[in-house]
């Protein structure tokens, strides 16, 4: 090992080691900016099932820096959480500027967003904290992720904090990926600041970092990784209720305005299936307004295909 060749470069090492770990930039800006984009898409779809207005959210850059730089460049006004997880007190901060609480506060009350939203340029009131409190909790699960890559933060966020008490709050300094979104709207927009300790996303993401140490990750790792893209991946469900057995001659006879009938336990034999395979045998119903299926078991294509050949 060698050591560094002056006085100054053996105090900044020095320095690091106490305050955190940190990794080459590059290395570091990759694995944070492939966090973000996969993060993207679920945060866009849940703030916007969360607000029930368009708010676009964009990622703005990723960089490398301290993790006080999140609320140096907030302005006066803005709310802060740190979120905690089992090896670290902060492993995640969050800092989001008054325009961006504007903007969400005003999404959130059905304010036009067309019309630009007015500056806040005070210390942000309870309501607008809560709010702020709710966009962290979208952001922190949507970049938390799961299994070997997942932050393992201890969700729900705190409740985010503003004015005096959010800019006295002593944040650890050290090594930080910066991960900034732009929320926005066609007529305003702000700034939503991430900071990730590299000492944490190192550790945690090694295998995605660092690529197994080797260059190459081992097959276990891809399964891993394939899988759990694979899971969050959407399919259409569909519920179809058995009709009756008829003929070919009958069906031919078919004319319109006809009724038919359902078989005697249709409803009890409902098929829930995606992409055409069957997955579940289920119970229709009905719940208040809304039509219902109730899973009863998984579906049996063996004893289906028996049941095809002896007709009941």
């Amino acid at each position: 090992m060698t050591s560094p060749g002056s006085p100054s470069e053996t105090r900044a090492l020095i320095i690091e080691r106490l305050v955190g770990d940190s990794g080459e930039a590059d290395q570091v800006i990759a694995v944070g900016r492939a966090m973000a984009e996969r993060a993207l898409p679920l945060l866009q779809k849940a703030l916007a099932g969360e607000l029930g207005a368009p708010v676009a959210v964009d990622l703005q850059t990723v960089e490398v820096g301290r993790v006080p730089e999140a609320r140096s460049r907030a302005g006066e006004a803005f709310a802060l959480t740190v979120v905690p997880s089992p090896s670290s007190a902060d492993a995640m901060t969050l800092v989001m500027d008054a325009q961006a609480v504007a903007v969400m506060v005003s999404a959130l009350f059905g304010g036009d967003p067309d019309q630009p939203v007015a500056p806040i340029e005070r210390d942000l009131s309870p309501i607008e904290a809560d709010v702020a409190t709710t966009v962290f909790q979208e952001v922190a699960a949507a970049l938390n992720g799961s299994g070997k890559r997942s932050l393992d933060l201890r969700l729900p966020v705190p409740k985010a904090i503003a004015g005096n008490e959010a800019r006295r709050r002593v944040l650890r300094d050290g090594a930080a990926v910066g991960i900034v979104y732009n929320l926005s709207t066609p007529s305003d927009s702000g700034t939503l600041t991430v900071m990730i300790p590299q000492r944490l996303l190192l550790t945690s993401r090694d295998g995605e970092a660092a690529a197994g140490k080797d260059g190459k990750a081992t097959e276990l790792d891809w399964r891993a990784r394939f899988s759990e893209e694979v899971m969050r991946s959407t399919v259409r469900l569909e519920a179809a209720m058995p009709l009756a057995r008829l003929t070919l001659g009958d069906l031919a006879a078919f004319a319109p305005g006809q009724v038919i009938e359902f078989e005697e336990n249709a409803q009890l034999n409902a098929r829930l299936s995606t992409r055409d395979k069957t997955l579940f045998v289920c119970e229709f119903g009905k719940l208040g307004q809304n039509y219902t299926v109730r899973v009863s078991r998984p579906h049996d294509a063996g004893q289906d295909f028996i049941d095809g050949l002896m007709p009941g």
